[in-house]
């Protein structure tokens, strides 16, 4: 109950700070209702001219494309802003004021900007993804909904870990820009259906790099037969990176210098 507190404490003060820059705040709007349409244009040219991509019609590669949609609009809402931010409290040694507090320094640091601007396209995306699930030719259950939503967040708590491992190098190279650029370029893998990949860059993007497996892994347990293994591979990895992110928290603060050391 303590932390529900802080975090709607969060929620108080990223409201009042939001609106404090208007430009800013619908300018995001509009920037991302411009991936949502560039995403899901991209696909519908596709089966212009190709019946199936990676064994998915033209309805069920709508519900990946929502699902991603979704995912990215919960981090942007959730996350990025704090892990955007993290590279600089480290930097100048500002990260002392949030170690000295009584609470989980991760947790503090993760979550306490909530990005309103974004909310209002997860909104959008919420939506995105309700047409595409309700234009759906096959009946899929109340249940597999409620159960494809809940692998959602999974895959999106599995990419905001994976963004977090791209900061955390910063305790040691004191520079994140590199990787963070490069996370950004590589998060385009969870664009695309997991099967394309195949060999070494299905192992890359499937388990050193799950983007293959945030918003597919959940489709597929939706969209086709039940598939335990799937479910399986999916939780475990959500898991281990998971913990590897609190492992190499943990080693980044023992490492990191503070301001007054």
């Amino acid at each position: 109950m303590r932390y529900l507190r802080l975090y709607l404490c969060f929620l108080r003060f990223s409201a009042g700070k939001s609106m404090e820059f208007r430009v800013d705040f619908f300018f995001r709007i509009v920037m991302d209702l411009a991936y949502y349409g560039v995403a899901l244009g991209f696909f519908h040219l596709l089966y212009l001219h190709t019946p199936t991509v990676a064994g998915w019609d033209v309805h069920q590669a709508r519900v990946f494309v929502a699902g991603y949609i979704v995912i990215d609009a919960i981090h942007m809402t959730v996350f990025s802003n704090n892990l955007w931010i993290l590279p600089s409290l480290v930097n100048k040694g500002d990260l002392d004021y949030y170690l000295a507090r009584p609470v989980s320094s991760l947790f503090f640091l993760s979550l306490r900007d909530f990005a309103f601007n974004s909310f209002l396209n997860l909104i959008f995306a919420g939506g995105i993804l309700a047409w595409a699930l309700a234009s759906y030719p096959a009946p899929l259950g109340a249940a597999s909904i409620v159960f494809f939503l809940l692998l959602l967040l999974g895959g999106s708590l599995l990419y905001f870990c994976v963004h977090m491992l791209f900061v955390l190098p910063v305790f040691w190279t004191h520079s994140g820009q590199v990787l963070t650029s490069l996370f950004y370029n590589v998060t385009r893998f969870m664009e695309r259906p997991d099967r394309i990949y195949r060999g070494w860059t299905r192992l890359l993007f499937t388990v050193l790099l799950p983007f293959g497996v945030m918003a597919s892994f959940p489709a597929r347990l939706l969209m086709e037969p039940f598939d335990p293994w799937i479910l399986a591979q999916f939780a475990a990895i959500v898991a281990v990176f998971f913990l590897l992110v609190i492992g190499v928290w943990r080693a980044g603060l023992r490492a990191y210098s503070s301001a007054s050391s």
